[in-house]
This record gives C-alpha cells, sequence and structure tokens, in this order.
C-alpha cells in the first residue's frame, strides 16, 4: 500500500508511460556521465578576498583547463591573461581599456576565448544541466555558442552573435557573465572543512557567497560552533566570539557587517580602564576598519573587559556543568589578590597585570551591574540579528560534525583516541560512547540545542554542548588538552602558554590509524580518503600535509594573514576529479593595486591519487540516488502497462 501510494504521487510528475520512459533515458545518461569535481576547502577565518579567489580559479583547475586548450596555441603570459579575466572580469577589462589599442576587437578574442574554455568545463554535464546554470539574461546566446557546430555557413551566425553584443556594448556584461560561469561549472561541488568565522574580517560576506551558491556543505569547525552556540544566546560563547573578533580588529564585521551593538562595551570599558594603557591586550590589526574605525587604545580596553567578562561566565558555565570536568581552569578564583600571582596546575606564577577593579575575589565569577548591562545588549544584538541568524540557520540546514560521500570523510578536527591508539570512551550526557557513534551523539545535541527543548531549558543552556566543543580536551573540534586564554594574557613564563594535541595528530603518522578511522565510519580503507582541516601546515618547518601513507591529508596551509608566518604559505585546497586528487598549495593572495593591476599566483599543484579508473557518476552516491529513482520510474512504468495506476495524457 506504501508504495502505491509513492507511485501515484510520483505519478503526479510522469503521467504516462512516454514521460517515464524519457526520464529513465536521462536518468540512465547521467550515469554514464564522469564524475564532476569536487573541491575542499578549510579554516576561511574570514579571509574573504583569498577565498573567493580560490574558489573562482578552483585552485589552479581553471588554469590547467586552459592549457588543455591554448596550450599549444598562446603563450604563456597569454594563457595567465585568460585566466586572470575568469578570476577578476572587471578588473581585467579595466586593465585592457587603458592597454589595448581596440578594445572592442580585444573583447571580440576573449569572448571566442572564453567560449572555448567554457565548452571544456561543462562537458561533464548534461546539457540541459549546463543551460540552469546559465545567467538568465544571456542563457540563449551562451548555449547557441558552447554547442556551436562545425558547420561552414554556422560559423557567421557565430560571429554575428558575438559582433552585435559588442555593437549594443554588452561585451562587458557578457564576458563577466561567462567568465562566472566557468567558474561555477569548473566545481560541481564545494566542501567547506570548517572554519568560516573569527580572525579575518570578512566572514558575514563569505556566508553570502556560499548562500548564493549550490553544492556546498560545511564540515563545523571549532569556530563555528561558537557562532552557532553564540547565535543560539549562550553567554560562554558570545563573550569568547566578541573577544576574538575585538582582538582582531573586526569592528566592522560586528557592527556594520551583523548589527551588534558594541558601544556599550566601550562606554564601560572608557571607563573602568580609562587610565590603563593594556599593554597585553592591543589588538592584531590585519586590516584597518573602513566604516567603524575604533582607535587601538579604545580597541585595547575593550578586549581586557570582555576577556575578564569572558572568564567570568565561563567560570559559571563550568559550575553549571560539573560533567565537563573543567574546574582547573576556573583561574579567577587561584588569583592571590594580596601577593599578585596565580595558582595554575599547582604552580604559582606572578601575574603580570593585576589591573582587576571589576574582579570581586569572594565572588570573583559574579558580573557587576555594569557587565551584566553589557552582556544583555551583546545578547539583544545577537539574537536579534536577521543577517546573523539566517547565516547561523544556514550552518545548521547545511553543515555536520562530519561528512561521508563517495568513500570519503571529510571532517574538522580530530578523533578522540587514547594514549594506545584507541578510540577513547567519553561519556556525554549520560552516555559512555567512542568513535562514530560520539560524533553522532555530538551531532543530535548540537541540532537539538537550535529547537524548543522539552525539558524547559533555554536554547542559551543547551548551547553551552556548543562552548564545551570550542574548548574540552574530548572535542573532536579542539584537539588540544585546554585553551590557556587566560594564561597568555596575564602570565609571562611561556611555558604556561603552551597547549599540547592530544594522540590523534601523532598516530595520523601511520596508516594503520587512517585504516581504524575509515572502518569506524563504514569506509573501504582500500579506497577511502580523509579530509581533515584545523591544524596549520608549517611548510617552513619541514611538515606535510599528507599522512597515514596518504590516506589522510591536512588542507588548512593557513588561509589566514595570521599564519602566514609561520606556515610558508597561504592554504591548502584539495581537488577531487574524476580520475585524480590534487592538493594545490597557494601562495599568499595578493589584492587589486592602486594601478588596477594584480598578481594571480599560480598554485603548485600535487597530484597525490591517480584512480585505476576514472570515476563515473554510476560511481558516486548521487548514482546510487539516481539508481534508486530508476527503480521506481520502472515500477511506475509496470503499474501503467498493468493498468493499476491511470495513464494521463
Amino acid at each position: 500500500m506504501t508504495d502505491m501510494k509513492y507511485l501515484r504521487l510520483l505519478a503526479e510528475k510522469f503521467p504516462n508511460r512516454s514521460a517515464v520512459r524519457t526520464e529513465i533515458i536521462n536518468l540512465k545518461a547521467i550515469l554514464a556521465l564522469p564524475k564532476a569535481t569536487e573541491f575542499f576547502l578549510s579554516d576561511i577565518h574570514g579571509e574573504y578576498d583569498a577565498f573567493q579567489y580560490f574558489v573562482r580559479s578552483g585552485s589552479g583547475m581553471i588554469r590547467m583547463r586552459i592549457d588543455e586548450v591554448f596550450g599549444n596555441i598562446l603563450t604563456e603570459s597569454e594563457c595567465d591573461d585568460l585566466a586572470a579575466l575568469v578570476y577578476d572580469p572587471e578588473a581585467e577589462m579595466a586593465r585592457r581599456e587603458k592597454s589595448e589599442n581596440d578594445f572592442d576587437a580585444w573583447s571580440k578574442v576573449a569572448i571566442r576565448r572564453l567560449i572555448a574554455v567554457c565548452r571544456i568545463v561543462s562537458n561533464k554535464y548534461t546539457r540541459s544541466k549546463v543551460k540552469k546554470r546559465l545567467p538568465d539574461d544571456y542563457a540563449y546566446i551562451m548555449d547557441e555558442l558552447l554547442f556551436a557546430d562545425d558547420v561552414p555557413d554556422r560559423h557567421k551566425y557565430y560571429d554575428q552573435i558575438i559582433d552585435t553584443l559588442i555593437e549594443y556594448g554588452a561585451a562587458r556584461e557578457f564576458i563577466c557573465d561567462i567568465s562566472e560561469t566557468i567558474a561555477n561549472m569548473t566545481v560541481d561541488r564545494l566542501h567547506i572543512i570548517g572554519d568560516i568565522f573569527d580572525r579575518g574580517p570578512k566572514s558575514h560576506v563569505i556566508m553570502d557567497y556560499l548562500m548564493a551558491n549550490r553544492g556546498v556543505d560545511i564540515q563545523w569547525g571549532n569556530h563555528d560552533v561558537l557562532w552557532m552556540g553564540a547565535a543560539c544566546g549562550n553567554r560562554s560563547c558570545i563573550a569568547t566570539m566578541i573577544r576574538i573578533n575585538v582582538r582582531y580588529n573586526n569592528f566592522d564585521m560586528l557592527e556594520v557587517g551583523y548589527g551588534i551593538n558594541l558601544r556599550p562595551l566601550a562606554s564601560l570599558a572608557q571607563e573602568i580602564y580609562g587610565d590603563d594603557p593594556c599593554e597585553y591586550f592591543k589588538p592584531n590589526v590585519l586590516e584597518t576598519n573602513r566604516y567603524d574605525p575604533i582607535p587601538p587604545e579604545l580597541a585595547a580596553k575593550m578586549h581586557k573587559m570582555i576577556s575578564i567578562i569572558q572568564f567570568k561566565v565561563e567560570g559559571q558555565e563550568i559550575q553549571a556543568h560539573p560533567e565537563y570536568k573543567l574546574d582547573h581552569r576556573n583561574l579567577l578564583e587561584a588569583i592571590d589578590f594580596k601577593k599578585g600571582t596565580v595558582r595554575v596546575e599547582g604552580v604559582e606564577y606572578p601575574m603580570r597585570d593585576m589591573n582587576l577593579p571589576t574582579v570581586d575575589p569572594a565572588d570573583p565569577y559574579r558580573l557587576t551591574e555594569e557587565e551584566e548591562e553589557v552582556m544583555v545588549a551583546l545578547e539583544s544584538s545577537i539574537l536579534n540579528s536577521e543577517k546573523l541568524q539566517r547565516h547561523i540557520n544556514y550552518m545548521f540546514s547545511h553543515g555536520a560534525l562530519y561528512k561521508v560521500m563517495n568513500g570519503n570523510l571529510f571532517y574538522h578536527g580530530c578523533m578522540i583516541f587514547n594514549e594506545r591508539g584507541n578510540f577513547k570512551t567519553v561519556e556525554i550526557d549520560g552516555q559512555k560512547l567512542r568513535g562514530a557513534a560520539y560524533l553522532r551523539k555530538l551531532d543530535e545535541m548540537i541540532r537539538s540545542a537550535r529547537g524548543k527543548q522539552p525539558d524547559g531549558r533555554t536554547q542559551a543552556e543547551a548551547a553551552s554542548i556548543m562552548w564545551y566543543l570550542w574548548l574540552s580536551e574530548d572535542s573532536p573540534l579542539f584537539g588540544k588538552d585546554k585553551m590557556t586564554t587566560f594564561e597568555r594574557y596575564f602570565i609571562e613564563d611561556k611555558a604556561t602558554h603552551k597547549e599540547h594535541t592530544v594522540p590523534y595528530y601523532k598516530l595520523i603518522e601511520k596508516e594503520e590509524t587512517a585504516n581504524k578511522i575509515l572502518r569506524e565510519f563504514g569506509l573501504d580503507p582500500k579506497t577511502g580518503r580523509i579530509l581533515n582541516g584545523h591544524v596549520p601546515v608549517k611548510i617552513i618547518k619541514g611538515e606535510t600535509p599528507i599522512k597515514a601513507g596518504g590516506k589522510l591529508f591536512i588542507i588548512d596551509g593557513g588561509i589566514s594573514k595570521a599564519y602566514h608566518k609561520t606556515t610558508g604559505i597561504a592554504g591548502y585546497t584539495a581537488i577531487l576529479t574524476s580520475k585524480h586528487m590534487y592538493l594545490a598549495e597557494h601562495k599568499p593572495y595578493e589584492p587589486l593595486k592602486e594601478d588596477g593591476t594584480q598578481v594571480f599566483h599560480r598554485p603548485v599543484m600535487h597530484l597525490v591519487h591517480t584512480a585505476p579508473e576514472r570515476l563515473m557518476i554510476r560511481d558516486t552516491d548521487n548514482g546510487a540516488e539516481l539508481r534508486d529513482q530508476i527503480k521506481w520510474l520502472e515500477a511506475l512504468h509496470d503499474a501503467f502497462v498493468s493498468g493499476s495506476i491511470r495513464e494521463a495524457y
């Protein structure tokens, strides 16, 4: 009965045998196409300009396609110029308008070359899918040019299309649209393996970009769940999120991008720390603010103010959740205000800053009345920020702690192992879990925090799990024994600043570890691969992103400007085609220069795997879904033949 109900619903879309046969033919033909390209990028950290360039360029894939078409025809420089036109058409055309004697003639050549590139990047798709991805204004024209035939008389027709575009001043717009189409066609699936937020100034712009594109999935990172917890109203997440972005001078993003009101924080900071230089809280200025330029002196005071508030609300969180076993991280109560010292892990250290007028030694985690007002203002701004809440809803709907796709596994941080190399058993929400079951439970708890709580708790209280995942040594998103934020601010001895990594990061040097992880998630160790972010790969120290005998790849090469000095590069991205897997090693992104020129560094492409046979769509998860659709369509066809369901014409 259930099957017949489904078939009757299916018949509303395919009302007769002819319609069913047409769709079956279409789906079976799609199964015979090569698997489309998957693109992996992690740890973007608000660096929108570099992120957009990596995606638009396909991390070097577009340049490779240009070589395929024009490698024996154009010079290296001409191929570079054509690639630059795809990456940033507006800037390249502005440059050409100044340098070309006949801009219209240049435009005609450029359009022909772009059409040729677009043909080759779209050859993995059906004509129907290509047409759906074409921009509305020029869909008909692009369709005609992309699927042009070689009949001699037809060339005049195609020439006339291009000539008319130029005659009516539409060449610039057409070039922008075809460049966008090439970028979209080059990458069919975009996997973001965590940490969209924090450090960089344009996380909100990255989110707008992702939401405007199809085929995106996200594996949450620790910075992502911090923002997700903040959007649910959790105070520890809110204070930490604000502290990080004040530290990195991201006032435009906070106040202009998301409408978060920082004035109460600024006013209280100026009042409390007016004469305090806040030496250890000076902001790390990676980019200047255009719309909300806060003086560095005030930013340092705000940084200190929100840090103290963070330590207080975290202390309250720790007291409310003894099951988190984080009592040892409550350090405000470990300060000796008479001696000017703090006791950390049994050792007494001198405090290098004892100006803490809002901390009551008798009740160190109580917020003052003014601090409470600041937190209420921040909570209100965040909970009522339409844009932030929309972005976080997208994070929930398109994200997960991990993803299994096409026989591979993607996650941001790590797996929780013990020193013996076995999955560690962790008690969470009254259950003792390990491995994949532990991650599934955490994913469930994160999602449940966003909805109405059946036990009477608020979303903010339920979202404490996200703060736990931010800094617990048992968090698969953190991967260290502790987060030493307090020590970095208040203790001179750098030995106390050290955060020790969990066993995972030593174990993944062994192939058997990757095999164990893959089996745990139901994957074949012979063919499966693991894509992992979170930890910047320090090339200048001889580190490599390839682990576990080529079965695990860490692709956080440090796209954030904050990491460039320690990594020596500007990020890794991974590309999975139907035949090959590449790691693209990037140099730091260079912004547009004042003279309108821009340098696009070609990434170093490392071929890390070649499949014995080209993967077709029939070999993928999508192929399995299509085969299931074919099965139901065949059942519907049989129902039409037998008369069990009446056909409509």
